[in-house]
Parts: structure tokens; sequence; C-alpha cells
């Protein structure tokens, strides 16, 4: 337990950075793939699958990044950027709405950064000012 709370963040950063180079990979993936199969553009599921995982792993580091931190409102800025990159994530797949697809970069940017933030700034010196 005290491994997940000391490197949540690291944890955090190195998923959320992933998302971010895979979001940005995939337009690359589709004029790859166009070139190579003239009109059948389909993606593999494993690079599909990628997203719902880094959605998964930056859950677990923000679940024990909020257990560590000392700022209140950290808490609230790692939970509402993941729950906008989740409907994100899931409005792709699902399409209920037309967001344009840069928006994607801007929930993975910013847990990046707040992991970062928090890393530097808002961790706990002691046992006591973490427990709940």
């Amino acid at each position: 337990m005290v491994l997940h709370t000391q490197k949540s963040d690291t944890i955090g950063i190195f998923a959320s950075s992933l998302c971010l180079v895979h979001c940005l990979a995939t337009p690359l993936l589709f004029i790859a793939q166009s070139q190579m199969i003239c009109c059948e553009i389909e993606v593999p599921v494993w690079w599909k699958a990628l997203d719902i995982l880094f959605l998964v792993i930056s859950f677990f580091a923000i679940y024990w990044s909020v257990k560590s931190t000392s700022k209140e409102w950290m808490k609230y800025a790692l939970w509402s950027t993941w729950l906008l990159l989740s409907f994100i994530i899931v409005n792709e797949k699902i399409q209920w709405f037309s967001i344009p697809e840069y928006a994607i970069y801007f929930p993975s940017l910013g847990l990046v950064l707040l992991h970062f933030y928090n890393r530097k700034f808002c961790r706990c010196k002691e046992d006591e000012c973490c427990i709940h």
C-alpha cells in the first residue's frame, strides 16, 4: 500500500503521457494504414483497447494519489479531469455527441500536469495529514 501511495503520481504521469502519445499516434496510424490498404480503414482491436487500459490505470493512479495529497482542491481537480477524459473516450466509442478529435488532448495533458504538480507540491510530509 505504501508503494502505491508513494508512486501513484509517477504511475499517473506515465499512464497519462502514454495516453497522450496514443492519442497523437492514432491519426498517424490511419495515414499509414490508408497507404497500405487503399479503401478499407480498420483500426486493430488492440489499439482501440489501449484507451480503456490507460483509463483504468489512470483511475487507480488518481485513487492512490488523492489518498496522499495534502491539498483538498487537488482531489477535485484530478477526479474532474479524469471524468472529462472518461466522457470523451466513451463518447468516442458510442458517439453521443460530435466532439472534435483534439478535445482528448486537453484532459490527457491536464492529468499529466496535475500529477506533476501533486508530486512536487502536494505530498504529505507525515501520515497525519492524509488520514481520512
